[in-house]
């Protein structure tokens, strides 16, 4: 149910962090090592960046695999960037949005993706949905779940929440409502990456001071990858890893 990755460090090509990588997202699309739900991750893929001196990334989105998009060959070798979030989907059923079904979701700026899926959807989200303003709702991007858990999230970020809590309150409540659901998730802003743990893999690799990636499985052999345990929040910079167990909802 895809793979996802977060990047801070040093300014890089698009392809040096995720296709260069012997075990990069590039071959996670078709080759995951630690995948738990799914084998192929060729229902669309995405990437954001952020530029100096612009807080609102650029995003590219598609609905094929990454593989088959030389378009995307030709960014990955060009465009630079020192901050980035890129993910691959394996869909969880068939729908028709299309590249807007794939991550990263946006807006402002923030980048987020989900790896996952919610049990019983779309029923169990229909109240935590009716709570959501009108116009959230019809902005929705794409008609799949994980575009309905970053409403959540957003609603909660523009309401004034810290990116942590936005995520750990927002899984939490889904969690709640749809039991058994995958909900690792990862949001940044170009300086800070926050990340969930909660059903699926979750690593990440810290350089204090140089670079840190986040990644739903290490991108190549590095022995200072750390898994993050199942029921935790990730908050990180580019100096700085900080892990917070967090507690299941109460039935």
């Amino acid at each position: 149910m895809c793979r996802h990755l977060a990047y801070l460090g040093p300014e890089s090509t698009l392809g040096e962090v995720v296709v260069t990588p012997a075990y990069g997202l590039y071959r996670q699309a078709w080759e995951p090592r630690l995948q738990k739900y799914g084998t192929v991750n060729a229902d669309g893929f995405g990437v954001g960046w952020y530029a100096d001196g612009d807080p609102v990334p650029g995003r590219y989105r598609r609905t094929g695999p990454m593989w088959a998009d030389a378009n995307f060959a030709d960014l990955a070798r060009v465009v630079r960037t020192g901050a980035l979030l890129a993910a691959v989907r394996d869909a969880t059923r068939p729908g028709a949005d299309g590249e807007a079904a794939a991550a990263p979701f946006g807006s402002g700026p923030w980048l987020f993706s989900h790896n996952g899926a919610v049990r019983g959807w779309p029923g169990t989200l229909a109240q935590l949905a009716a709570g959501l303003p009108a116009a959230d709702l019809l902005a929705l991007e794409a008609r799949c779940d994980s575009a309905l858990v970053w409403a959540l999230v957003l609603h909660r970020l523009r309401d004034g929440d810290d990116m942590g809590q936005a995520l750990a309150e927002t899984v939490l409540q889904v969690a709640a409502a749809a039991p058994a659901s995958r909900l690792n998730l990862l949001l940044t802003d170009g300086e800070t990456v926050t990340a969930t743990a909660w059903g699926d893999t979750l690593w990440y690799l810290a350089e204090p001071g140089r670079r840190t990636v986040v990644a739903s499985e290490p991108y190549d052999d590095d022995p200072h990858w750390a898994e993050v345990p199942d029921r935790t929040l990730l908050a990180a910079t580019r100096t700085d890893v900080l892990l917070t167990p967090l507690k299941e909802p109460v039935a």
